[in-house]
């Protein structure tokens, strides 16, 4: 039965794109930066935007209470100032306990209200809840579409004030629900810089880096970064000098919180490419050489991210990386420098979740 009705789901999401398109769903931020509301939040904006909807994050009613009358006046002057169909209110005061959906109707114009309820000790609460406030969501909007299909042989009614808020119906306040849809991947860009220095011998370069990456689970990235272009450290002598120029791709993942305000550790593992060109210039009767080589290069990192709470993140981490084969630096028949043998990298990236 699970997979049944994950399949039916899929149906319908797939059959509600059209409608979902042309709708725009407000997310009301949480009452508190709480990382469970904050992942909450963070869902519900993944499965909307995966259905096709609109989404905005809007403040709360000036009270900050969604059940006054202040509010319900508020919640419908800002539907029809911004075309916003339905908003939706997380429940809780440090971890999601309900989901509040509020349906704004436009003829006759009202607002409804219906909230998705857990019992306490359900199991992954965030992705339920945001699973339920879509299924509430569908059916809300494929009732509506219906109810104007009927109506379009009608003149239009002039524009009734504001009635009180009515409830869906008791389906949407169920109990425990099956295991959320995987429906939770992100994609993150960040840019920065980093500091890359031997321990034998070649001095620091610092080097502009990107990343790309995907989150499919909370606390899980897959990640690929690369760097180059950077400046060139001079390794001299008395017979001459070289400088070296060095840049590296790598693939790995990365165990680190997304989407929680505050700081967290960030622990990566990655492999790929590390290239160096060095150019030599030596003293006559000696003649320099350049050389250009490519190695297999395995990094090692240990940081701490800032997650603000909504979209952006900051990534400070030192890596250890590894190359094979590894450049040594020949002065005649002295090596006086290697690179890749055992590099030490320090990287600054700023990011945003797109």
């Amino acid at each position: 039965m699970g997979r049944l009705r994950y399949a039916l789901l899929v149906v319908l999401a797939l059959l509600w794109v059209g409608r979902a398109q042309a709708g725009t769903v407000a997310l009301l931020r949480p009452t508190s930066e709480a990382p469970e509301l904050n992942e909450a939040i963070f869902r519900l904006k993944g499965e909307l935007l995966a259905v096709g909807l609109a989404v905005a994050v809007v403040d709360r009613p000036p009270d900050g209470d969604t059940s006054s009358s202040e509010a319900y006046a508020w919640l419908d002057r800002t539907a029809l100032e911004r075309g916003i169909d339905a908003f939706i209110d997380v429940v809780g005061e440090r971890t999601p306990v309900a989901v509040d959906v509020w349906l704004c109707e436009r003829s006759p114009r009202r607002l409804r209200v219906s909230r998705v309820t857990l019992p306490p000790d359900t199991p992954n609460a965030a992705a339920t809840l945001a699973i339920r406030a879509i299924e509430v969501l569908r059916s809300s909007f494929l009732a509506i579409d219906l109810a104007r299909a009927e109506a379009t042989a009608v003149p239009p009614a002039p524009a009734a004030p504001p009635a009180p808020p009515a409830d869906l119906g008791d389906e949407a306040k169920a109990g425990a629900t099956p295991a959320a849809l995987p429906g939770w991947a992100h994609i993150g860009l960040a840019a920065g810089a980093a500091v890359l220095t031997s321990l034998d011998g070649v001095g620091p370069s610092l080097s502009p880096l990107v990343r790309l990456e995907w989150a499919p689970l909370p606390w899980l990235s897959l990640q690929a970064t690369g760097a180059g272009f950077g400046t060139r450290p001079r390794v001299e002598t008395s017979l001459g000098s070289v400088q070296v120029a060095q840049g590296f791709a790598t693939l790995g993942a990365c165990v680190c919180r997304s989407g929680d305000s505050g700081f967290g550790p960030v622990v990566a593992l990655a492999a790929g490419a590390l290239h160096t060109a060095v150019d030599g210039q030596a003293l006559p009767p000696n003649v320099g050489h350049d050389v250009d080589s490519w190695g297999f290069l395995l990094d090692g990192s240990f940081g701490v991210r800032l997650n603000e709470p909504r979209r952006y993140y900051l990534t400070l981490a030192s890596h250890v990386q590894i190359a094979q084969p590894y450049v040594a630096v020949h002065f005649v028949d002295t090596v006086v420098a290697t690179t890749g043998r055992l590099n030490l990298l320090l990287t600054l990236t700023a990011g945003a979740w797109l």
